[in-house]
């Protein structure tokens, strides 16, 4: 009677442990997540990637709370861009930083359609919808967009004697480039604000303008 009681009592507590749910471990930054309670201490997930909380000011994946330098906190100098026959020739530069964001950051606006059939290629990272050209959008250099945690924040742009602010929607990808995702275009250099022709608009710089496309401003966070 007393063997048989023990066996059953060992044979319960062990098909408890087997079927108990076991907890996915932790992810540290970069990992893969789909709740913040993936993700390991004050990480939290931005776009299915455990990153830093840009609510809370920590910089534990990227060395720096704003959004700049993802190599350890230390400078991240601009970067040139590169002309479309990198990709051909396979020598594209690429940059996983940017320069540190301050409260007049320099940098290139460039142009970019963000609706569907545009030059900007899939739809837009932050929410994955095209976007019109009447609206003020911005992609940001990699090291900017920060893994996401600028997405649908806006910036303040100043350029042309004018200043306007505009809605963090994308990635201007300084890593990837050269394929349909990007509708063919190389990689974006490390100091680039992609906007849209409202942006443009709203700093008064038309198409006629020999900077149209190509025009350097001061950024920040708004």
């Amino acid at each position: 009677m007393g063997t048989r009681m023990y066996s059953s009592s060992m044979y319960c507590i062990f098909a408890l442990v087997m079927l108990w749910p076991h907890s996915r471990a932790q992810q540290s930054c970069g990992g893969s997540c789909n709740t913040l309670d993936d993700c390991a201490g004050q990480l939290i997930c931005i776009n299915g990637r455990c990153n830093d909380d840009p609510d809370v000011g920590t910089h534990i994946c990227t060395g720096t709370s704003s959004g700049g330098s993802s190599s350890g906190g230390g400078s991240c100098p601009a970067t040139s861009g590169n002309s479309d026959s990198c990709c051909a020739s396979h020598s594209c530069h690429t940059s996983s930083c940017s320069p540190a964001v301050t409260s007049s950051t320099s940098a290139i606006l460039t142009l970019n359609d963000f609706s569907q059939g545009g030059d900007g290629g899939a739809p837009s990272e932050c929410d994955g919808k095209y976007h019109a050209n009447t609206e003020k959008v911005v992609a940001l250099s990699t090291g900017w967009y920060h893994g996401g945690s600028r997405c649908g924040r806006y910036i303040t742009i100043r350029g042309n004697g004018r200043s306007t602010t505009a809605k963090v929607v994308d990635e201007c990808d300084s890593q990837n480039g050269c394929d349909a995702d990007h509708a063919g275009q190389p990689p974006c250099a490390n100091n680039i604000v992609d906007g849209s022709a409202a942006v443009w608009k709203a700093l008064g710089v038309s198409s006629s303008d020999s900077r149209y496309g190509y025009m350097s401003i001061t950024w920040a966070d708004a």
